[in-house]
């Protein structure tokens, strides 16, 4: 998927009881879902009618140790260049460049403030 730089293509929320918060948005928001192997459990895409809106998924695997708050992520046009500017600037790396498969990546960041959010490079 290609997104335009700066703006916010994802939101994911990673927490322990991962099916029931999906439940929850699906009563609250109306929200329908997909479920993503994980090799041996399933993550969920959120959708809004046909288009998936968000991801829900449990706090392991890839997503062990990441906050239990909704993370967006921004595109970038340069993951190791953003992640050296959030070290010159004062925020910190909680989530090293990740692979997510052909060829896009993330990193999950705090800001100068403590705020979490991910960097996300298109493939």
């Amino acid at each position: 998927m290609n997104l335009p730089i700066g703006t916010v293509g994802w939101m994911d929320l990673t927490v322990d009881n991962a099916p029931t918060v999906r439940d929850f948005y699906a009563r609250v928001a109306g929200w329908t879902h997909d479920d993503v192997a994980m090799g041996g459990y399933s993550d969920y895409v959120m959708k809004a009618g046909e288009q998936g809106v968000a991801g829900i998924c449990h706090a392991r695997g890839k997503n062990s140790g990441l906050p239990a708050c909704w993370l967006m992520y921004i595109v970038v046009a340069d993951l190791a260049r953003a992640l050296d500017e959030v070290l010159a600037n004062g925020g910190t790396v909680i989530r090293p460049q990740t692979s997510l498969g052909g060829g896009a990546t993330y990193a999950v960041i705090t800001d100068p403030a403590g705020a979490a959010c991910a960097l996300y490079q298109n493939g």
